[in-house]
This record gives structure tokens, sequence and C-alpha cells, in this order.
């Protein structure tokens, strides 16, 4: 019996969870009801408090499981001898095309103010983001006076940059060749180009 109770708190936790994801990439955060999660879920409304607390709680919910998912798309698959690890430059363009990833441009605009809600636990998002991107970069290679941070950070910028214009215009951007401008401002050191 207990058993089967866990398997229904599970089940009512996923579904909360994949509700919370699809509705806050649809409308934000903000615009985002405990009803409209209830409804979309298909769970009783009550159900939000009781498994995540409140609102952030199911945001961070969110946050973490989509995080997981997108580190794990760009994990280092497991190479046969003497064949090169998975490109890191191939592994941040596909991030873009990822479903997931409308979610973290939607909830961007909204953690860039000030007073967010959102705003700590988004800046979390990046941390994980850039230390993730960080391990699978030969930084060692970097041209003098380019710290690891640094080169990182412009990384991850230019990706969230170029992924924000695909999602508003499509049609206007193409990501074969951003990425092939991307590799060609590599520095040849870091075996990217």
């Amino acid at each position: 019996m207990a058993t089967r109770r866990i398997q229904r708190t599970e089940e009512s936790r996923r579904l909360l969870v994949t509700a919370a994801a699809e509705l806050f990439a649809e409308k934000g955060y903000r615009q985002t009801s405990f009803i409209d999660i209830a409804d979309r879920a298909g769970i009783s409304r009550g159900s939000i408090p009781w498994h995540f607390g409140n609102k952030l709680g199911l945001l961070e919910a969110v946050l973490d499981e989509q995080l997981r998912a997108v580190l794990t798309s760009v994990a280092e698959p497991a190479q046969p001898a003497g064949q090169r690890p998975g490109d890191p430059l191939d592994q941040a363009m596909g991030f873009i095309r990822l479903p997931v990833t409308r979610l973290f441009i939607t909830l961007l605009a909204e953690a860039v103010e000030v007073d967010s809600p959102i705003r700590e636990h988004y800046a979390r998002l990046h941390t994980a983001l850039r230390q993730a991107v960080r391990a699978r970069l030969p930084v060692q290679a970097l041209p003098s006076g380019i710290t690891a941070e640094a080169f990182t950070v412009l990384l991850v910028g230019a990706v969230i940059g170029v992924h924000a214009q695909w999602r508003v215009a499509p049609e206007a951007v193409d990501l074969d060749a951003v990425q092939a401008a991307i590799r060609a401002l590599l520095p040849a050191s870091l075996g990217l180009s």
C-alpha cells in the first residue's frame, strides 16, 4: 500500500512539474497561476503547496529538472578509443534547439528585473550552465590574458543571445552559419576550429 502511495505522489509531482514548465514557458512565471498549473496537470491545486511549499518551490523544482535535462543532453558521451570527444561548441549550439530552452528565454525576461521573485533562482541556473560549459572546454589553451571565467561567460552569453534571436525570428537566424562564425572566431589553440 505504501509503495502505491509513493508512486501516486511521484506521479503527481511529475505532472505538476511538467505542467508548470510548459506554462512558465508559454506565459511566464508571474502570469501563471496555481489554477493554470492544476488544470494543465489534471490535479488539485492544493497539491502544489503540499509538494513544493509555494510557487517559488515549484519553480525551483522545474529549473532543477530542466537543468538536469540540459546537462544530461550536453554530457560527454563515452567515446571509442582514439576518437575525439564531443565538440563543446556543437553541444552548446545543439542546446539552442532543445524544446526546454524556450522556458529559459521566457524566464530570462522576468529574471532581469531587479525585484523579480525568480532572479536568484535564474542566477543559480546560469552559474550551473557556466560551470558545465567550463568543464567541457580546453581552457588551458586560451590566449594569454584571457581567463577561463571570462571566456566561459562570453561563450554562454553568445549562445544565449543567439538563442533569443532565433526564438524571436527563426527565419532570420541561420544557426549553422552562426556556429561556423563562432568557430572561425575562436582561437585555433582551443581545438574547436
